[in-house]
């Protein structure tokens, strides 16, 4: 049996769609056994996947190959994590995560005046 990588990194729950794990493909940031692989490539038992996730990369090694989603506790089944701890956000780079300025659900669109002001804090 074989899969597509991007089904099988769904699947996983590596990433949260399809979509998303085609994209990671495309752009270079999934690698089997050491070099970059696109998203149709087949998945086999026992290959190496490094996953690069902003600062972290994950390492995978696949034990088990499955087309169907499965439940979260059986999709961690899937494969061995080879990766150390993800790695804490400085506290910094905590804050610039933050959205710029919190708006009150419900309070319509800015105003000229607020959007400008909100410019003004985007170009700081």
């Amino acid at each position: 049996m074989s899969v597509r990588l991007d089904k099988w990194l769904q699947v996983a729950r590596v990433f949260k769609t399809r979509t998303r794990a085609t994209e990671a493909c495309q752009l270079g940031r999934v690698r089997r056994n050491g070099a970059r692989v696109k998203p149709h490539r087949p998945v086999s038992i026992g290959d190496r996947l490094e996953i690069e996730l902003r600062d972290w990369t994950r390492i995978l090694e696949v034990r088990e190959i499955r087309d169907k989603p499965v439940k979260k506790a059986d999709a961690a089944k899937l494969y061995d994590d080879l990766s150390g701890p993800r790695p804490e956000l400085d506290p910094m780079e905590r804050l610039m995560r933050r959205p710029v300025a919190p708006r009150e659900a419900g309070s319509g669109r800015p105003t000229k005046r607020q959007g400008r002001k909100l410019s003004d804090l985007k170009k700081r």
